[in-house]
């Protein structure tokens, strides 16, 4: 029974390459060409399949149906979760996770610092959407004309001397975002706060969330919170595989 459930789920990816005629399907599998016709029937039955009018087979709409309900069902939150308290007792700081919705940038979880000094922010807050290394990476994967449009709209409140000046600023940032994959807040929002951030990507590449690593500068320099970036990133990495199935990097 294995063994045909395995040689049926491998003419789905055969499939997906495009479609395939009976002898195709039984080349690739090794089997007679009985037995993929019986594989390509049960598929055909639940709708995974469709035969064409010239006999050849591709993927039928109730595989992409499932895979719109499954994707719809995800909570990057639940999933994220685990590997966001896995990285707070690695390095011992505030760690978040974000989403924009409705054009905010919105804290959805945080594990708080095991150290005395915590940050004010919480869970439901909106973030300081032109300096919060979160706002930068959901803003920077959106396609440029969109990224403008945004960007003209916002206000530039000076938070600190580091504060994102204007819209011509804040679309150069990123723009090297975009390009570098990480993003940073050093001192942009409060003056003794820096944090370093990294993407959560769904199955299309697309960044669905962004988590990143907060501390004041009486707990870490700047310079030693940037050491932490690979390990952001890794666990980043992980949530992304987690929440798609698929390799990040390889859509990058």
């Amino acid at each position: 029974m294995s063994q045909t459930v395995d040689r049926a789920l491998s003419i789905l990816p055969l499939l997906a390459r495009g479609p395939a005629d009976l002898g195709q399907v039984a080349e690739r599998l090794g089997v007679h060409k009985s037995t993929a016709l019986r594989l390509l029937r049960t598929l055909h039955e639940h709708g995974l399949v469709h035969r064409q009018q010239d006999q050849r087979y591709r993927l039928g709409a109730r595989l992409f149906s499932l895979a719109q309900e499954a994707v719809e069902n995800l909570d990057v939150r639940e999933i994220a979760h685990p590997h966001l308290v896995a990285l707070n007792e690695q390095c011992g700081h505030t760690v978040h996770l974000a989403v924009h919705e409705e054009n905010e940038v919105l804290y959805i979880d945080k594990v708080e610092s095991r150290y005395p000094v915590r940050m004010y922010s919480r869970i439901g807050k909106p973030v300081a959407i032109t300096v919060a290394a979160v706002a930068k990476l959901l803003l920077a994967d959106l396609p440029e004309p969109e990224r403008r449009l945004i960007a003209e709209r916002l206000d530039y409140p000076m938070y600190t001397a580091r504060s994102t000046p204007d819209a011509g600023a804040f679309l150069r940032e990123l723009a090297v975002v975009r390009e570098q994959g990480w993003a940073t807040d050093l001192g942009g929002h409060e003056e003794s706060i820096n944090c370093v951030g990294a993407p959560v990507r769904g199955a299309d590449g697309r960044v669905v969330a962004a988590m990143s690593v907060s501390a004041p500068n009486v707990v870490v320099t700047a310079e030693e919170l940037l050491t932490l970036l690979p390990l952001v990133r890794r666990t980043a990495d992980a949530v992304s595989r987690e929440y798609s199935g698929t390799n990040p990097t390889e859509k990058a």
